[in-house]
C-alpha cells in the first residue's frame, strides 16, 4: 500500500502537469537561427557550443545557440509566459514533465530542401524534424493521454524558421552550384515555395493550429556575404536580389494556405524589414555598426567561424551581429519586439500579441 507521502508526492506531481499544461507549449522547427543545441548531439561542424558562444547567456557558457546570449525562442517564449524555453529534442534531460513545455525540433544548417547543407553531414533535415515531432506525439501521449497531447500540440504555438540556407548554404554555395545549373534564381524561387508548402501542410496535418512563419533576413547585407561577395562595403546584390523574390511569394502562399484552410492558421514575420530597419540605420537602435560582426575574423569579421581565436568586441550590444551570420540577442530582441507588437508592415495577418489576446477568449 503506499505510503501517505508517495501519495502526496505524485498529487503534487500531477497538479504541476497541470499547471504547464495550461500554460501554451511551444513547438521550434528550423535552422541555426532558432536551434537551442540539437547539433551538439550530432557530429556535425555546424554547432555553437564552444566558447565565446553563450557569453551572455544567463550561465555564461555555450548552450549550442548560435548567439552571444539568447535566442530567438527564448525570446518569444518568455513573451508567452513559459517559465523555461522548451529544451532541444535531442537532449538527454528532455523527458518527463519538460515535454508539456514543448521542444526545440531546429538544427543549425538544414534547409527547405533535403540537399541544403550537405557539407554539414549529420544534422535533423526537415524531413527528420517533422518525423521527431511525430515521436514526441507518442511520447507526450504516453505521459497525459491521447486525448491531452492532441490539445497540447493542436493550442501550441509553433516557429518555423528555414529557407536562408538553400540560398546561402546551396544555390550561392559555390559558382555553378547543381542548383544554379538546374534553375534560375526566379525558378528556384519558385521550387522552394512549393515545397515549403508542403512542409507546412504537414505541420498542419500533424495538429498545430498556430504557425509562425518567418522570412529570410536581408541575405546579402550579413557580415558574411559582406566579406565574401559585396561590392565596396555594400550588400551582395545577388542575394538581396534572392530575398527579394523569396519574401513576397512566401507572404503569398501563406495567404493561399489560409484561404484553402479556411483560418489564419499560418502568420508570416516579414523579418526582411524588421533586419533591414537596422542594417540601414544602425544608429537609431543604438548599434554603432549592422556591417561588422563582434565576434569573427577578416573583412567585416565576416570570414571563418567564431571561436576563441576570433576577435571579440566587449560590448555585444553595439553590433547588429554576433557572428558572421547570426544577429545579437539586442538584435534578436528588436525583432521579436516587432513580431509581437508590429504593425501589418511587419506581421501578416496581425501581429503575435494580437492573436495570443485573441486565442485566450476562445
Amino acid at each position: 500500500m503506499a505510503s501517505s507521502a508517495s501519495l502526496m508526492v505524485l498529487a503534487l506531481l500531477m497538479a504541476s502537469i497541470a499547471a504547464i499544461a495550461e500554460a501554451r507549449a511551444f513547438f521550434i522547427f528550423g535552422d541555426s537561427l532558432v536551434d537551442s543545441g540539437n547539433n551538439n548531439y550530432l557530429e556535425t561542424t555546424a554547432r555553437a557550443d564552444s566558447p565565446p558562444y553563450g557569453i551572455d547567456y544567463p550561465t555564461g557558457r555555450p548552450t549550442g545557440r548560435f548567439s552571444n546570449g539568447l535566442n530567438i525562442p527564448d525570446l518569444i517564449g518568455k513573451q508567452i509566459g513559459l517559465s523555461e524555453s522548451p529544451l532541444p529534442y535531442l537532449s538527454p534531460d528532455f523527458n518527463g514533465k519538460k515535454l508539456l513545455l514543448g521542444a526545440n525540433f531546429a538544427s543549425a544548417g538544414v534547409g527547405i530542401l533535403n540537399d541544403t547543407g550537405v557539407q554539414f553531414v549529420n544534422i535533423l533535415r526537415m524531413y527528420r524534424q517533422l518525423e521527431l515531432f511525430e515521436e514526441y506525439k507518442r511520447r507526450l501521449s504516453g505521459l497525459v493521454g491521447t486525448r491531452q497531447a492532441n490539445r497540447v500540440v493542436n493550442q501550441a504555438l509553433v516557429l518555423i524558421t528555414v529557407g536562408g540556407n538553400d540560398f546561402v548554404n546551396n544555390y550561392y554555395l559555390v559558382p555553378f552550384s547543381a542548383r544554379s545549373r538546374q534553375y534560375s534564381l526566379p525558378d528556384y524561387v519558385r521550387f522552394l515555395i512549393s515545397e515549403y508548402r508542403k512542409l507546412l501542410m504537414k505541420l498542419y496535418k500533424a495538429g498545430a493550429r498556430r504557425v509562425l512563419v518567418t522570412g529570410t533576413g536581408p541575405l546579402g547585407c550579413v557580415p558574411a556575404e559582406l566579406a565574401m561577395r559585396g561590392n565596396n562595403g555594400g550588400c551582395s546584390q545577388e542575394l538581396q536580389r534572392a530575398a527579394s523574390l523569396y519574401n513576397p511569394q512566401l507572404v503569398q502562399m501563406i495567404n493561399g494556405l489560409n484561404d484553402k484552410i479556411g483560418r489564419d492558421v499560418f502568420i508570416s514575420a516579414n523579418t526582411q524589414k524588421m533586419h533591414n530597419d537596422f542594417v540601414s540605420d544602425p544608429q537609431a537602435f543604438g548599434f554603432t555598426t549592422s556591417e561588422i560582426a563582434c565576434c569573427g575574423q577578416g573583412p567585416y569579421n565576416g570570414l571563418g567561424l567564431c571561436t576563441q581565436l576570433s576577435n571579440l568586441c566587449p560590448n555585444r550590444d553595439l553590433y547588429a551581429f554576433w557572428d558572421p551570420f547570426h544577429p545579437s540577442e539586442k538584435a534578436n530582441k528588436l525583432i521579436v519586439e516587432q513580431i509581437m507588437t508590429g504593425s501589418n508592415e511587419y506581421m501578416n495577418p496581425t501581429n503575435l500579441s494580437t492573436i495570443i489576446a485573441f486565442d485566450s477568449k476562445i
